[in-house]
Parts: structure tokens; C-alpha cells; sequence
């Protein structure tokens, strides 16, 4: 048990999105580790999984990551509204890419 709960810490630690990656594929992503180390007995803050996820976006979503930074208080930010901002701003990627 304590492996499974290493190897999945690790995994949560080293998340990090690839550039082809939608939000909602991340968010999949990142929910089944942490239900996986919830299972084993390892619980996290909501404002440390707030945190996770703002640091692996990779550097096309600086801009967004600071202003949400700036502008929330991430203590205090939901993960709903992190996400729901965060697939606003991927919309408006696409359609700025198109």
C-alpha cells in the first residue's frame, strides 16, 4: 500500500499537461489520481489541488495562470471555478488559432 500511494503522490506531483491535451482530458486526468490517493488514505486541500493545476499548464496559458493568480484568492478559489475559467480561456484559444 504504501508503493501505490508513493507512485500515485508522484504521479500528481509530476502532473503536467500536454500541449494536445484538452482541459477536460486534464481534469479527467488529475481527478482519477487524486480519488485513487484518496482511496489509499492521502487526502489533499482543495487550494492544493487549485495549485497543481495551475502549475502544470504549460506555458501557452501563462497569461491566464497569472491573472488568475493575481486576481483570486487561491485559498479560497473552488475547483469549479477554476475549471469553468479554464475551458472559457481554452474556447478562446481555438478560436483565436483558427
Amino acid at each position: 500500500m504504501a508503493n501505490r500511494l508513493r507512485n500515485r503522490s508522484t504521479d500528481c506531483g509530476r502532473l503536467v499537461e500536454e500541449e494536445t491535451e484538452t482541459i477536460v482530458e486534464m481534469i479527467t486526468w488529475f481527478t482519477d489520481i487524486v480519488n485513487g490517493l484518496e482511496a489509499l488514505g492521502k487526502t489533499y486541500k482543495e487550494s492544493e489541488k487549485v495549485m497543481k493545476i495551475l502549475m502544470s499548464l504549460p506555458s501557452k496559458w501563462h497569461t491566464k495562470v497569472t491573472t488568475i493568480q493575481e486576481a483570486k484568492d487561491l485559498t479560497k478559489l473552488p475547483m469549479e471555478e477554476l475549471i469553468g475559467s479554464l475551458m472559457r480561456y481554452e474556447i478562446n484559444l481555438t478560436k483565436k488559432l483558427q
